[in-house]
């Protein structure tokens, strides 16, 4: 069927709206801290990087326009186009596979957190939402916005201190990020960088927030501005024989990560 139902499409628009619409409004400074010292904790549970692949395959992303397919294709997929690209970088391969296996917050086991909790476009709290975020208006209604602690230019921060020290909204980004790097992954912090900042488009698309970062995150953004057209292109309709490529990505979680993560 080559034609279009733009019912379905603008239904689907605004679903993503109104997603925009909740996350803006919930996600303040105090909550993203709520979020990270009890999820930072890693008390869930115990499971392998694979077994958390498989997992994710339960769920479609609700802030995503167009990706219907199974998650665990779509990071194979992600994975696969940066392999053939550049064979020699094998910690970006791995990378590609991991970076949305911060979606299981989604999962029961892990708290069954609503959608916007978990997915869609992340950006800084506790200084100034930058006009360049998707949906800005809809930050009018977070408690945070009118706050004179956190709606200046630096707010809590200061020039140049770095993003590892700036809170970002919660989802499935900064957790991710918290798992890798409480079970002391061995990926180089490029790996971490994009794990953490994948869904900050106003940083790779827009620049917002350079007053930020410090001169790592300068050398680190240029690999997450090659690894994000991937995450995005690969979307494409290739399908990935998953037990083919599977004994390639077992040998690079074995290579960077523990057998059993704490999660």
């Amino acid at each position: 069927m080559s034609s279009r139902d733009y019912n379905v499409e603008s239904d689907r628009q605004k679903g993503v709206e109104e997603f925009y619409r909740t996350q803006h409004i919930n996600q303040t400074y105090n909550f993203v801290k709520r979020m990270r010292e009890d999820y930072g904790k890693l008390n869930r549970v115990e499971m392998s990087i694979w077994d958390c692949c498989e997992l994710l395959n339960e769920f479609v992303d609700e802030s995503d326009p167009d990706l219907d397919e199974p998650q665990i294709e779509h990071l194979l997929q992600t994975a696969e186009a940066i392999r053939k690209d550049y064979p020699n970088e094998d910690w970006l391969h791995l990378t590609g596979l991991i970076h949305d296996l911060g979606k299981v917050l989604l999962h029961p086991d892990f708290g069954e957190l609503p959608q916007w909790a978990v997915v869609g476009d992340t950006f800084p709290v506790g200084c100034a939402f930058d006009e360049s975020v998707v949906h800005h208006k809809y930050f009018q209604e977070n408690p945070d916005y009118n706050n004179p602690s956190y709606n200046t230019k630096f707010g809590v921060y200061s020039e140049g201190c770095g993003l590892n020290n700036v809170m970002m909204s919660f989802g499935h980004d900064d957790y991710m990020y918290l798992v890798a790097k409480e079970n002391k992954t061995t990926l180089p912090s490029a790996g971490l960088f994009i794990i953490r900042y994948h869904s900050f488009y106003a940083l790779h698309r827009a620049d917002a927030y350079k007053h930020l970062m410090s001169e790592e995150d300068i050398e680190n953004l240029k690999w997450l501005k090659i690894f994000n057209k991937y995450d995005l292109y690969s979307k494409s309709k290739v399908r990935i024989d998953v037990e083919k490529v599977k004994p390639y990505y077992l040998s690079l979680i074995e290579k960077y990560f523990p057998e059993k993560l704490r999660w």
